[in-house]
């Protein structure tokens, strides 16, 4: 059985990962668009993001590559790379098993 740790990383790990699948992206533009289309429900802080990039990166499952933004600022955009997209299909899986597996707790059946 994961640790909660582990849980909350792979929740982390899969917005990131669904963010980048789109476009490539730097850390505040990732932290912008979770917190939009969750409404603002989701806030990802720069404690738990840019950790978790490194890491990503280091695992080779995103690539960053320094880039100007479009207001003319330096910074680390990341793209998904191939073994980033088979992570994301595995992560997105385990994912709809256990939002399942939670629906029928909550459903009674």
């Amino acid at each position: 059985m994961p640790k909660q740790t582990d849980s909350l990383q792979g929740t982390l790990d899969l917005l990131i990962l669904k963010t980048l699948e789109g476009r490539p992206n730097h850390g505040f533009g990732i932290t912008l668009h979770i917190q939009t289309v969750s409404d603002g429900m989701l806030r990802v802080e720069e404690g738990s993001l840019y950790p978790a990039l490194r890491r990503l990166e280091r695992e080779n499952v995103i690539q960053g590559e320094w880039k100007t933004t479009e207001k003319g600022r330096r910074a680390r955009y990341y793209a998904l790379t191939r073994r980033g997209r088979a992570r994301l299909a595995e992560v997105e899986r385990r994912w709809s098993v256990l939002t399942r597996s939670v629906a029928k707790v909550l459903g009674g059946v």
